[in-house]
């Protein structure tokens, strides 16, 4: 007995299958992510003078989140967004700097 099955993929709803789509897809995404680090670095050197009592930079970039999905007009564009952190411990709750 032949097995003669034929697979074959078939158009998902709100996809989009062009290589040009694929290509500014992908620019968006680099965009965003620049845009994205470059506003946290710009707010990390607003504190840049803030010291700990051990002479380290108090608000710094760490690493990145989640990747997160951004809906634009070309489609859901997957991002992660740059974390900045407070290490000052002692500092109350609602005197931490937030990004």
């Amino acid at each position: 007995m032949t097995d003669d099955t034929k697979i074959t993929e078939l158009h998902q709803p709100g996809t989009i299958l062009d290589p040009l789509t694929e290509i500014a897809r992908d620019g968006a995404r680099q965009m965003l992510m620049a845009a994205l680090k470059a506003e946290a670095a710009g707010f990390v050197a607003q504190f840049a003078e803030e010291r700990l009592p051990d002479g380290r930079q108090r608000v710094v970039l760490h690493g990145a989140g989640p990747e997160r999905r951004i809906q634009t007009g070309i489609g859901a564009i997957p991002v992660r967004r740059p974390k900045v952190r407070d290490r000052a411990t002692d500092a109350p709750a609602e005197e931490k700097i937030r990004f």
